[in-house]
């Protein structure tokens, strides 16, 4: 059966939404200080520049266009493992997993502590856990009428 687009869009709109909000939380409430504290001590100002408009907006849109992605492969995964949140478990772990290995960097470039990277990386889990499941009780194949 194909995938049905219009619900891949709704579902990753709502995963999006899910991982904006976790985000926000995380960035501005448990993380903030200790992130802006290394990300300065790296390079000093870095941590205003990645909370004023235009970074913000990219991560908004990011968040967005990735939530998309996770349902989309949810989706695509689907008709091999079934539908529910066990296959849409798999997606989350999988794109925690790229994810961790794509911000490995800043850890390596010495952004950001081990301990701050490993917090984020706990955190992201609990995202993706969320965000895909959101985003596929939010996805049903079949006609989009």
């Amino acid at each position: 059966m194909a995938i049905n687009t219009q619900k891949v869009v709704v579902g990753g709109i709502a995963a999006g939404i899910v991982m904006i909000v976790i985000g926000f939380i995380s960035n501005m409430f448990i993380l903030g200080a200790r992130m802006k504290a290394e990300s300065d001590a790296f390079k000093p100002g870095i941590a205003d520049k990645m909370m004023q408009g235009p970074a913000v907006i990219a991560n908004i849109v990011m968040s967005l266009i990735l939530g998309i992605a996770l349902v989309w492969t949810y989706a695509a995964i689907r008709p091999r493992f079934g539908p529910g949140l066990k296959t849409a478990t798999y997606v989350a772990v999988l794109f925690w997993i790229l994810t961790g290995i794509s911000y490995s960097g800043y850890l390596h470039m010495g952004m950001m502590s081990a301990g701050l990277w490993w917090s984020f990386a706990f955190i992201g889990l609990v995202n993706y856990f969320l965000s895909a499941w959101a985003g596929a009780k939010l996805y049903s194949e079949g006609s989009t009428v």
